[in-house]
């Protein structure tokens, strides 16, 4: 059975951006509210949830970083074609 992740995440246009996104959470703003307030992605009005997927739903360069974490840890900035994208996994299983 392949290993499917559950993630949520924040995307914004520019590398400023993120590094703005990181320091709110780090002071301690949940992760859902910035989603909410800050990514310009339809998944903002579920907290920046995209559900569960496996390996190949994503471009590369997100599953890269998004299968190499661990349950609960938030990501430094990542770019891909879309923009920059802060990751949080919220589960994993297999």
């Amino acid at each position: 059975m392949p290993v499917k992740i559950n993630a949520s995440h924040i995307l914004v246009k520019t590398l400023d951006e993120a590094n703005e996104v990181l320091r709110e959470l780090d002071a301690g703003k949940p992760f859902e509210k910035v989603a909410k307030e800050k990514s310009s992605c339809p998944s903002k009005k579920k907290g920046g949830n995209l559900g569960w997927f496996t390996k190949g739903k994503m471009v590369r360069e997100f599953e890269k970083v998004a299968f190499s974490m661990k349950k609960d840890q938030v990501s430094e900035p990542v770019k891909t074609k879309f923009g920059w994208h802060i990751i949080k996994v919220n589960d994993t299983y297999g």
